[in-house]
């Protein structure tokens, strides 16, 4: 089959690569002017199947009132009456902290993760294989697990009850007291009398999602994949039979193919509203700094989640990434001082050994969350239309399992999760 990828994040770029690799003549269609520069470019860089509890839960609506009112807060809804689209969000994420719900959605996506979490090491394999060196050198790979913390009892308390739910599902998500956090990951050390404990994932992963994307992209060119870039979709193009044929650029030009998958992130919704779907993703503002560290930096190497404060911290080479918080705001990708801010002194609180030489670099992207927190990956309404889009802050932890999953059903098949 011939088929077009709309969006070359790390969803376009694994989907394109996936498909590629199942006999099928794959173009990428990117408004920007290289991969991975819009969600994809500077995100908290974990796979992390251990973070596969939604946001929506029963404990998160507590730690909501707290919040309230706060500019730095973990979770911040900037509900305006004229945002439908975030009123709808926000009423389907409120049911979806039913426990039933909670429960059937974390299950959902445990084995969505661990499923893209062996792609992901089977993918790594490959490619070092036939390159004749460790592919992982390529983006900052780390294999040393991904340690959660917490510096609040109820928090922790919270936490053990999700670590042994994520234990009925397969994931090996164990519970570890302070002294065993600081063994795991020594720059903890000084601030062990503040930590009640944690609980530790060892086949995690961490790295620099941006430039895993960029390695697997020059893959999949080698191997055939096409790319456009600075290509804007305008339309879909129907054929007589209302089934998707290809698309119109801005350009004028049209390319034809027998599939589309939509892998626009955040912008799949609006995108596809003039065609009547209303697809239930809406932009969740991440936001990320990364520090370069100074020589005798007492940094973490271990990738750390502190579910306290919605925050991860991965090591990248002589870089350390803090990212993470959500701000609901539509479409805004204007930086928050007091948001940035919370991130350096959450950092510096965890790790006040931690020295960094220059000034930080600051970003946001918007992650397409939907209110259960689960992807939408398969056939559109539209037939001839596919989508992977809407995998929140999970989207490298997703990516190959995602990709993966879509091109067996394209291919008639039943995916592996």
């Amino acid at each position: 089959m011939k088929i077009l990828v709309l969006g070359a994040g790390v969803i376009g770029v694994a989907s394109a690569w996936y498909l590629r690799q199942a006999g099928h003549e794959v173009t990428v269609v990117e408004r920007r002017g290289d991969v991975a520069e819009e969600t994809s470019r500077a995100n908290g860089g974990q796979i992390s199947v251990s973070h596969a509890e939604p946001w929506a839960n029963p404990h998160v609506l507590t730690q909501m009132l707290a919040w309230l009112g706060r500019e730095d807060a973990p979770l911040l809804f900037r509900l305006r009456p004229r945002d439908l689209p975030l009123l709808q969000w926000g009423f389907a994420f409120l049911g979806n902290c039913l426990p039933a719900r909670a429960h059937a959605n974390t299950r959902a996506i445990v084995r969505l993760a661990l499923e893209s979490r062996k792609q992901m090491q089977i993918l790594r394999q490959q490619l070092s294989a036939a390159d004749g060196a460790d592919f992982n050198l390529a983006y900052d790979g780390l294999q040393k697990g991904i340690l959660h913390l917490y510096t609040d009892r109820q928090s922790f308390v919270h936490a053990v009850r999700a670590a042994r739910l994520m234990r009925d599902y397969g994931l090996a998500r164990d519970p570890v007291d302070a002294q065993t956090c600081v063994d795991i990951e020594p720059a903890l050390a000084p601030i062990r009398a503040r930590l009640v404990g944690g609980d530790y994932t060892p086949a995690d992963e961490s790295g620099d999602a941006c430039r895993f994307t960029q390695a697997l992209a020059a893959r999949a060119a080698a191997a055939g994949v096409e790319f456009h870039f600075g290509a804007f979709v305008a339309q879909l193009d129907f054929s007589r039979g209302k089934r998707v044929e290809g698309v119109t650029l801005q350009d004028g030009r049209r390319l034809r193919a027998d599939a589309v998958v939509l892998a626009m992130g955040s912008y799949s919704a609006p995108f596809l509203r003039p065609y009547g779907i209303h697809l239930p993703v809406y932009p969740a503002k991440g936001y990320s700094a990364t520090l370069n560290l100074a020589p005798d930096a007492l940094a973490p190497s271990v990738s750390i989640t502190d579910d306290d404060h919605k925050l991860v911290f991965s090591r990248l080479g002589n870089r350390l990434r803090v990212a993470g918080t959500a701000e609901f705001n539509g479409y805004d990708l204007a930086l928050n001082p007091a948001r940035c801010r919370a991130l350096l002194a959450r950092a510096e609180e965890l790790f006040p050994r931690m020295r960094f030489s220059g000034d930080p670099q600051f970003w946001c992207g918007l992650r397409p969350a939907t209110p259960s927190n689960v992807p939408l990956i398969g056939q559109s309404k539209l037939p001839g239309l596919w989508l992977n889009t809407g995998h929140g802050t999970l989207g490298w932890t997703l990516a190959c399992g995602s990709a993966a999953a879509l091109a067996a059903l394209i291919g008639g098949e039943s995916p592996g999760a």
